[in-house]
């Protein structure tokens, strides 16, 4: 009986991830027919209809989804096992794909590039930026190897490792009345000037629950996609923020023109930093020399 190739589930993968021919055939760097030809062996080898062409766009049939999904895991332990043949003749080089959350990569990743390439100089590290959900999809199948992440979150079925906890600040228009004090504490800020980060975002939860503040309690007509927006609204005078401890003494909130107090330490004013990684990812003595950078930095960062 003859199988499916690695080349014809990574075709298929790429049609439905780009729901275009032409794009997918550039991903896969084939032409456009050599894709669809491969397609359409899969297809006769399977004996069932994975796409719906059109003139205008490309769909998936409920089976062909599900292939898909399968293909995916297949793919992600494909590459898994190049990256151990790889990382057994050197584990300290190579390519490593690392995604980070946009409330973490602006601060921490200046601190530890500088870091991998000296005490790691033939590792090659391809960052993406995205947010939490999106990163651990791409985790699942593949697309990267590591995920720094804030917890508390739901990683599923993935493996993670928390290396630091920070304190979380809050950010006051200058003139504020709270700016008086030299800390804060949960009870004293008030909801109706909370400013927060848009749903999707993990920092938005874990400022509501530093809070200790319904979900409910927000304004919810006034939701940032970033934290440099967050701080230009507060200097602005619209309302008050959070903002992690590694934000602290970087350009963007040095230069603003907002008070800073901490909030008083608890058990839910602070959030935790660590990384996600597939249960078949065996890079370990990547893995460990990545934690151990990742970790000074984050050190670094504490005032």
């Amino acid at each position: 009986m003859r199988l499916p190739t690695l080349r014809q589930l990574q075709y298929l993968t790429a049609v439905i991830d780009e729901k275009h021919f032409g794009r997918a055939a550039e991903k896969c760097h084939v032409t456009q027919s050599t894709l669809s030809a491969g397609i359409q062996d899969l297809e006769d080898l399977l004996e069932i209809g994975l796409l719906e062409r059109t003139n205008r766009k490309v769909l998936t049939t409920p089976i062909g989804e599900e292939i898909a999904e399968r293909a995916r895991q297949i793919l992600s332990l494909s590459d898994d096992l190049v990256d151990l043949a790889q990382a057994e003749k050197n584990p300290l080089a190579g390519r490593i794909r690392i995604g980070v959350i946009p409330t973490i990569s602006p601060f921490l990743l200046p601190r530890v590039l500088p870091r991998i390439r000296k005490h790691l100089p033939e590792l090659e590290v391809l960052l993406l930026e995205d947010q939490s959900e999106r990163l651990l999809e791409q985790v699942e199948k593949g697309s990267i190897d590591i995920a720094i992440m804030a917890f508390p979150f739901n990683t599923r079925n993935l493996n993670f490792r928390v290396i630091s906890q920070e304190p979380f600040w809050v950010a006051l228009p200058k003139q504020h009345a709270l700016s008086k004090y030299t800390s804060l504490q949960p009870h004293q800020l008030p909801i109706t000037e909370l400013l927060l980060l848009a749903e999707g975002h993990c920092m938005r939860e874990h400022a509501i629950s530093a809070c200790q503040l319904p979900a409910s309690a927000q304004r919810r007509s006034v939701q940032a996609t970033s934290l440099y927006t967050l701080i230009e609204m507060v200097a602005s005078g619209l309302g008050i923020t959070l903002i992690p401890q590694m934000a602290i003494n970087s350009d963007m909130v040095r230069h603003a023109d907002i008070c800073l107090r901490p909030l008083k330490q608890n058990s839910l004013a602070n959030r935790e930093i660590g990384l996600v990684w597939r249960p078949s990812f065996r890079r370990t003595s990547t893995l460990e020399e990545l934690v151990i950078s990742f970790t000074a930095a984050m050190e670094e960062a504490v005032i």
